[in-house]
């Protein structure tokens, strides 16, 4: 992976092909629900309303600085980097190069996302939900809270092993040295640090996409979110 200050320019259109790959049909989602108002399930509303919330939080945090834009990922690098003495001291006392490690890791936490993105719309598919009612009148991230309590650590996982990958091809003449001042348990400890961070991020831009559609149902132009969530 090249991390170079130029890496922000680079094509996206794998990730864009990506995301395209998790959409599901309508017929797909019309599973029998436990609950109804004015014919529409209840179970399927909840399970469009997860979709379409985590494809829009993905389209966003996949394309190019999505993670870095986003308010909530800016990764808190202090918090698992730190300015371990030496080379890593000297290149965090630079806001400007700090900035650009954050470009950096931002985008290694994009690439762990994408082994995500699928995992989240597989288990949407097949999650059991059993008060599909409470969820349709609970609190804007309700469906949000109730798929993240259901996956644990799920997330965190599937995105270790690459972004544990990325970070060990990095290239940046910044980024390189300060991870490779890290060695051993540090770096461990830099790749659990970015994978929780991104992972958090990763519910966060959901949960907001999640009450923007419910205050918004008509703008999905979905006949069932727009049922259900227009008299909620």
């Amino acid at each position: 992976m090249n991390l170079s200050p130029n890496a922000s320019n680079r094509p996206i259109a794998s990730r864009r092909a990506f995301l395209g790959g998790l959409g599901i049909s309508a017929a797909a989602l019309a599973l029998p629900g436990c609950a109804s108002y004015g014919g529409f399930s209840f179970t399927e509303a909840i399970r469009r309303l997860l979709m379409l919330s985590s494809e829009r939080a993905f389209d966003r945090l996949l394309a190019t600085d999505g993670f870095y834009d986003s308010q909530v990922a800016r990764l808190q690098l202090d918090k698992f980097l730190g300015a371990r003495g030496g080379i890593l001291s000297s290149i965090l006392t630079s806001g400007l190069i700090k900035d650009r490690l954050y470009h950096g890791l931002a985008d290694v936490a994009a690439e762990g996302a994408i082994n995500a993105a699928p995992v989240i719309a597989d288990t949407i598919r097949i999650v059991g939900i059993e008060n599909a009612v409470a969820l349709v009148t609970g609190q804007p991230t309700a469906a949000t809270s109730f798929l993240r309590a259901n996956m644990g650590q799920r997330l965190v996982e599937v995105m270790v092993p690459e972004v544990g990958d990325a970070l060990k091809v990095v290239s940046d003449p910044i980024v390189g040295p300060a991870l490779s001042a890290l060695t051993g348990t540090n770096l461990s400890n830099v790749v659990y640090g970015l994978t929780d961070a991104a992972e958090e991020t990763i519910w966060t831009e959901m949960g907001r996409e999640e009450a923007w559609i419910r205050e918004n149902p008509r703008a999905t132009n979905d006949p069932v979110l727009i049922g259900v969530f227009g008299v909620a």
